[in-house]
């Protein structure tokens, strides 16, 4: 199937950006959806080169306004959902809003889609879904498990999504990242948090529990992996999982000992209290097994993750001796 039109909601977040720049690369009209905000900042866009800022039609918003999702699938041959509220600390204080934006939120965008015959609606799950794993590495069969507010309001939203396509025929798939980094990101993630500790004076990182075992996978795979589900088939898959995943392991402690030696410094590591999750909220291990995704979507790796840690400290050491340049990848 060809599709032509594209809309991407949370266009302006890391994934989301990174995005937007490879499907208008690949000569795709999109449509990309921030958050609205009275001062018209587009987050993570205004890292994307001029001439890609250009050929896109960006539109503010939100998506628990019916009426407004209605008007932004119209047209549309395909939609990437990622608009979500995605911080796990700030899930504990304010539950509600997850429960709001990532369900309901997503609710209001799949009726929209189905009412304007949208081809294909990718949703964006999160690997968080799986909790500790009872198995390694983790397929798509694995138990949920809600181990935070933010991890119970995705899985919310993914069973609502696969209800759908059973109830009224959505055309549907679910993306299940894991643990995606690169330049752009938030530094409340652990690998801006590392290296932007290393990049300024101190002689201390502080930190919280180095035992967690993530899948880090480079940004590039993770949108290697949605951009592939527009180049296959799926009229046979809708309604199924597909993680996206690097497929090894790292504890924090490791990862910490890897960007010390690219950024060449031996700062003594301070565990703090604060940032240390509720135990029993805490998820110790995450490794994806992406064997349906390389089967069906032909989805593999095309960056290593020791050389996308090298290129993430170099974007973030580039930034940080110029905060107010444009800047995107660091190739």
């Amino acid at each position: 199937m060809a599709y032509k039109k594209i809309l991407v909601t949370g266009a302006g977040g890391f994934i989301g950006s990174h995005l937007v720049e490879k499907l208008v690369k690949q000569k795709y009209k999109v449509r990309a959806l921030v958050h609205y905000n009275s001062s018209n900042y587009l987050h993570n866009l205004h890292c994307l080169p001029e001439y890609v800022l250009s050929q896109l039609d960006i539109v503010s918003g939100d998506i628990l306004d019916e009426r407004f999702c209605r008007d932004i699938t119209e047209d549309i041959d395909a939609v990437f959902h990622l608009a979500a509220l995605i911080s796990i600390p700030y899930s504990y204080q304010a539950v509600k809003p997850f429960i709001y934006t990532n369900i309901v939120g997503t609710e209001n965008l799949v009726r929209a889609s189905l009412e304007n015959e949208v081809r294909l609606f990718v949703h964006t799950s999160t690997s968080e879904v799986y909790g500790t794993a009872q198995y390694v590495p983790i397929d798509e069969k694995h138990l949920l498990q809600g181990q935070s507010p933010y991890a119970a309001s995705k899985i919310g939203a993914d069973y609502l999504v696969m209800s759908y396509v059973k109830s009224f025929d959505l055309p549907a798939v679910i993306i299940r990242p894991f643990n995606t980094f690169g330049p752009w990101q938030s530094r409340r993630a652990i690998i801006p948090t590392i290296i932007t500790q290393l990049l300024s004076p101190g002689k201390e990182l502080k930190l919280g529990s180095l035992e967690p075992v993530r899948d880090l996978n480079y940004i590039d795979n993770t949108v290697h992996g949605f951009e592939q589900c527009l180049r296959v088939p799926l009229a046979d898959y809708y309604g199924e999982v597909f993680n996206i995943a690097y497929g090894e392991g790292i504890s924090i402690g490791r990862l910490t000992s890897i960007l010390q030696k690219i950024a060449r410094e031996d700062k003594m590591i301070v565990e703090e209290p604060q940032r240390i999750r509720p135990a029993k909220s805490e998820v110790m291990k995450l490794v994806g097994d992406y064997k349906r995704a390389r089967n069906v979507l032909n989805y593999h790796p095309l960056v290593s993750m020791p050389e996308g840690l090298e290129l993430t400290y170099r974007w973030y050491a580039e930034y940080y001796r110029d905060p107010y340049l444009k800047l995107g990848y660091i190739t």
